[in-house]
């Protein structure tokens, strides 16, 4: 029963959008250092300049924890596979709360059994509900099937996002929230 500490370790956030960006404001406040990868370049000021953009394989290989957070498009998806889990330190955590197949479960069981990887937190899986067998006996393993939202407060701001997309639809207005998967991320 023993963990790790985050406080001066290296956060590598994959996807430096919304999400990405609020999820590296709260680890300032564990005085965690943050690099990350973006498809978009950020003008000036529009992040911090205490975070550093990298290319994804030098962000794999200094990160302690990697957290992802890109949608599920056809340049995402296994966009963390053998090659890229080989980067990682064998003392790093990687954190999945966006989209399943953005990891190749397989290949993170594998390196999880060898010890190349210390662990790992999933919110999400590559085949849900179905998640590779091994996941659940691995001590190293949080499994949190899309529990990271549940909360009352949460659920009813999703439902008031959804309502407000289809306003604008049905107003001619593009959604607020629409994810335009036909654009390649640039990683």
């Amino acid at each position: 029963m023993l963990g790790t500490d985050v406080s001066g370790k290296m956060l590598g956030i994959v996807g430096m959008g919304r999400i990405g960006q609020a999820v590296a404001q709260r680890a300032a406040g564990f005085s965690m250092r943050i690099c990350y990868s973006s498809r978009t370049l950020h003008a000036p000021g529009q992040v911090s300049s205490h975070w550093e953009q990298r290319a994804l394989p030098d962000l794999l290989r200094a990160a302690d924890f990697v957290s992802l957070h890109v949608p599920l498009t056809p340049a995402t998806h296994h966009l963390i596979g053998p090659r890229q889990l080989a980067l990682m330190k064998p003392t790093a955590f990687l954190i999945n709360t966006s989209r399943g197949p953005v990891v190749n479960e397989s290949a993170l069981v594998d390196a999880l059994l060898q010890r190349r990887l210390a662990g790992a937190g999933l919110d999400v899986f590559e085949q849900e509900p179905v998640f590779h067998p091994s996941l659940r006996d691995l001590r190293q393993v949080v499994l949190l099937p899309h529990l990271g939202s549940a909360t009352l407060a949460t659920r009813v701001r999703m439902g008031m996002i959804c309502l407000e997309n289809i306003e604008a639809v049905l107003a001619g207005r593009p959604a607020p929230n629409q994810v335009n998967r036909t654009e390649a991320p640039r990683m």
